[in-house]
């Protein structure tokens, strides 16, 4: 799949979006995610790409029968960025100010219509020019034709959760439009190219752990995994203060928090604020708009480990 993700800098500090061009996945056990994501390195052996390897995974996992039908269909292939949808793919949950909670999925429409291409058109691109998709979306914004991408959320309350037909946290199925059709909320234009690709592109840090106020995590299990493995990732490639970076930073809000030093610390390093929580000199509180927003999830009785 083609990544789609969307970082979001709001009055309340950063929010990322990290989703795909498909509205599902191919697992919903994050553990299996190590070893699917093997199965499309090389062999350990003969260091050849290995099809066999990914055909035997997704074999022995019907979950990813969705994912793989439609990869392998003719929307597999889009025609660049500008042709394709974007969706968040997980349930998300979302809080009002009087502290009510739904359970809502994003979606984004391409306002230019779905174009795909052929797997032998894709085949000819790939050796003649593998940039296509870059170059076709930079010509694009450059020309001010802007891509337009339309936002729409799907919404299901926590009792119809409780009732669905299937487990709506399941990021291998869809909510069905028939039963939460589409609500218009927004659109995203592409009205602007970066002026330079490193500092705007190659440095940006997206990690589904990033969210604001009113917006949460669901029961998801793969989103759960997600929500901490990414830094792992910044962290290596970008060093112990990624969030410094200009296109990482929440510029809306200043940073207060109790983290310090580090390599490639270039602002004040919050100055002689207090790096410790409780203290008497200061330091920053939690947040009670934050607080009263978040509720509280029901457990079932038992809590264990299935193969699902």
């Amino acid at each position: 799949p083609r990544g789609f993700a969307v970082k979001f800098y709001t009055d309340d500090g950063v929010w990322d979006l990290v989703g795909n061009n498909t509205p599902i996945f191919f697992i919903r056990d994050p553990i299996l995610f190590p070893s699917f994501v093997h199965t499309q390195k090389r062999n350990p052996q003969t260091h050849l790409k290995d099809p066999d390897m990914f055909w035997d995974f997704v074999t022995l996992r019907p979950e990813s029968t969705h994912q793989i039908m439609y990869l392998f269909g003719d929307r597999g292939i889009p025609n660049g960025y500008r042709y394709m949808n974007g969706f968040g793919s997980h349930t998300f949950k979302m809080v009002n100010e009087k502290g009510e909670a739904v359970y809502c999925k994003f979606h984004y429409k391409t306002a230019q219509g779905i174009q795909n291409l052929d797997v032998k058109k894709a085949d000819d691109l790939s050796g003649s020019d593998p940039d296509y998709s870059i170059r076709d979306l930079y010509d694009a914004i450059a020309r001010g034709d802007h891509p337009v991408y339309n936002m729409f959320i799907q919404v299901m309350t926590f009792d119809e959760a409780e009732r669905y037909k299937w487990n709506p946290f399941d990021v291998t199925k869809v909510w069905s439009h028939k039963d939460y059709p589409l609500i218009p909320v927004g659109r995203l234009v592409l009205d602007r190219n970066p002026n330079n690709y490193f500092a705007e592109v190659e440095q940006i840090a997206f990690c589904p752990s990033h969210l604001v106020p009113g917006i949460e995590a669901s029961p998801d299990k793969m989103l759960q995994g997600r929500l901490f493995s990414y830094t792992d990732t910044h962290r290596h490639r970008l060093g112990a203060n990624y969030l410094q970076l200009p296109v990482n930073c929440p510029y809306r809000v200043s940073v207060k928090n109790f983290q310090r030093d580090g390599p490639l610390c270039f602002n004040d390093n919050q100055s002689g604020a207090p790096n410790y929580y409780p203290n008497s000199f200061g330091g920053p509180e939690p947040s009670q708009r934050t607080r009263d927003l978040q509720g509280p999830y029901k457990l079932s009785s038992e809590v264990y480990r299935y193969d699902s």
